[in-house]
């Protein structure tokens, strides 16, 4: 199968992690449409995608544990059941451009499966169970929550709408909508940190960093809300 041999570099490239056992990703990667039924279970994602599934659970209820201090447990619940679903995992295997590096059996590849949610959907989580086999728990830990952050955000419920909150305390005042500013980039392209400062009005500036712009933008329109003590500061 020469498919199957040809290179993710560009992929490892844009999952931030280089495999020390390139056959792991190659496997998450592997349709069992593409597979005679005897390797099926051996060599297709199957196996990888049920362990990813555990480990992005883990990893979610964990960010969603530190990140959220006064949420109950049914409001932790339904965040994590949003961002753990196949929908979600399919968005993030589209940014990954994961469809174009799949190998499908020839039937499956006419029928666009490389663009099927429910196949996305499990070949993003066979790649997070890749990179847990290949560099455990922390490097799929980096993995998740840089992925999914941007969705992790709009999971989290009217705690995480700040842009929104804040948008609507400047209308209540008469002000401009708030202006998100980026003043700077640092890190590697697979691992970038955004500074945002956030200007409205006559107030001073705040800012924030995080992975993504939206994160960022988030965080500053947080701090600006918490400073005028329309939010109050989680302990």
């Amino acid at each position: 199968m020469k498919q199957r041999a040809r290179s993710h570099a560009g992929l490892e490239h844009r999952l931030g992690y280089r495999f020390a056992d390139p056959d792991l990703l190659d496997r998450a990667l592997t349709h069992s449409s593409a597979l005679s039924p005897a390797k099926r279970i051996e060599r297709s994602y199957q196996r990888l995608e049920f362990l990813g599934d555990r480990v992005l659970g883990l990893v979610v209820a964990d960010m969603l544990y530190r990140r959220l201090p006064k949420a109950n447990e049914g409001e932790l619940s339904r965040t994590l059941n949003t961002l753990v679903r196949k929908e979600t995992c399919a968005i993030i295997a589209r940014q990954l451009d994961l469809g174009t590096e799949m190998n499908l059996g020839a039937s499956e590849a006419r029928t666009g499966g490389a663009a099927k949610e429910a196949i996305l959907g499990d070949v993003a989580e066979a790649v997070i169970g890749a990179i847990y086999c290949d560099g455990g728990l922390g490097k799929a830990y980096e993995f998740v929550e840089r992925m999914f952050g941007d969705q992790l955000v709009e999971g989290q419920g009217d705690r995480a709408d700040a842009k929104t909150t804040l948008q609507e305390w400047a209308q209540a005042r008469g002000l401009e909508p708030p202006a998100y500013i980026q003043t700077e980039r640092t890190g590697p392209d697979h691992a970038p940190e955004f500074t945002i400062s956030v200007a409205l009005g006559d107030y001073d500036t705040i800012s924030a960093i995080g992975p993504s712009k939206k994160i960022a933008e988030h965080k500053a329109a947080e701090l600006f809300l918490i400073r005028q003590q329309v939010w109050q500061e989680p302990p």
